[in-house]
């Protein structure tokens, strides 16, 4: 494969095209918030309802996004005959009740990444979509975007030659009483931040045969940095690290024999890269560097598409790979001792 004399362009259908479906809001934090701004911004999709754990923080969100469907608990947001599919934005160690929820009312859903704490939860909804025949996805909105689908191209166009090493890091500094320290709702940079590192090699190389982790520990009992390793079949390597006790490069990097693809930092959101080979060629790749509000409603869009036609799956994110990636972050648990608390009631 020759070098590119120039990237290709996104395949990314136009969000607004996408058939609108009816979405409840499962949650109501941050992540909920975000997501149905991406929407009300960007797409055609309805907000029709929100469940909360209480009527008042149902009423605010709605208030505040102008949603109509108002449910004081999460049982009577599944029931809604107004919405087609559910968007589980609670804690990590709540996903995998409050997907299945929705599923046996016969929902949809797009569940926050991670999907779930292990690759076992995952499995179990995977088994309860299917057995439904309902779309059940992992909302990593990363492999949706536009620059990702460039990727690919390069990716599939061989251009790399034989891919050698990913690098891929995400580190951010918290507070002490940020929820990401706190082991009760499954803490630690893990299901946070480690998710889209391990995603990532996933992606670009596949399944390990080894996976090495080491670990150090945060006051508060949570994991405070990880760093994992993993070697493929073929001998590809992956070096993976995520902290939650500092602000980190937070790139990506996708080393062949033939070609070098750097991911700005942030690598997982909207921006750019740069390809290089060894006689000195360079392609650059540039976006506007939009945050979640900008982005997370690309997810959203290839569900609704997929729906309309009849499928229960989307090739840019199976559930196949979900489990996979969940796999991988469970031997490096493994290893270093980590576990995760079950959910509160």
């Amino acid at each position: 494969m020759t070098f590119p004399a120039s990237l290709p362009s996104p395949r990314t259908p136009d969000p607004r095209q996408a058939p609108p479906l009816r979405w409840g809001i499962l949650g109501t934090g941050w992540i909920a918030q975000q997501f149905t701004t991406a929407l009300q911004q960007n797409t055609t999709q309805r907000v029709t309802a929100v469940g909360s754990r209480s009527q008042e923080g149902a009423d605010r969100f709605g208030e505040r996004f102008g949603v109509e469907g108002r449910h004081a608990s999460y049982a009577d947001l599944v029931a809604d005959p107004e919405v087609d599919v559910i968007y589980v934005a609670t804690p990590h160690n709540h996903h995998h009740r409050d997907a299945l929820l929705a599923l046996r009312a016969g929902k949809h859903v797009l569940v926050e990444k991670p999907m779930t704490v292990d690759a076992d939860q995952a499995r179990e909804i995977a088994r309860e979509a299917d057995e439904r025949g309902l779309f059940a996805m992992e909302a990593l909105w990363t492999l949706f975007l536009p620059k990702f689908d460039v990727i690919r191209q390069l990716i599939e166009s061989g251009v790399f030659g034989r891919i050698r090493t990913v690098l891929a890091d995400h580190g951010q500094h918290f507070d002490a009483d940020h929820r990401i320290m706190d082991p009760a709702l499954a803490g630690g940079p893990m299901l946070d931040l480690m998710t889209y590192p391990a995603s990532f090699a996933k992606w670009v190389i596949g399944d390990p045969v080894d996976v090495v982790a080491r670990t150090t520990w945060a006051p508060s009992g949570v994991t405070g940095q990880t760093a994992i390793t993993y070697t493929t079949a073929d001998e590809a390597q992956a070096l993976l690290h995520s902290s939650v006790l500092s602000r980190t490069p937070t790139t990506g990097a996708i080393c062949g024999d033939a070609a070098l693809l750097e991911i700005d930092g942030d690598f997982y959101v909207p921006g750019g890269f740069t390809l290089t080979d060894h006689e000195g060629h360079r392609l650059r790749y540039d976006e506007e560097e939009v945050a979640h509000t900008g982005g997370l409603h690309f997810q959203a869009c290839e569900m609704a598409r997929r729906i309309a036609a009849g499928e229960t799956s989307s090739p840019l994110r199976t559930l196949d790979a979900t489990i996979a990636t969940l796999a991988i972050m469970d031997a490096a648990r493994a290893q270093i001792g980590e576990t995760f608390a079950e959910p509160s009631a």
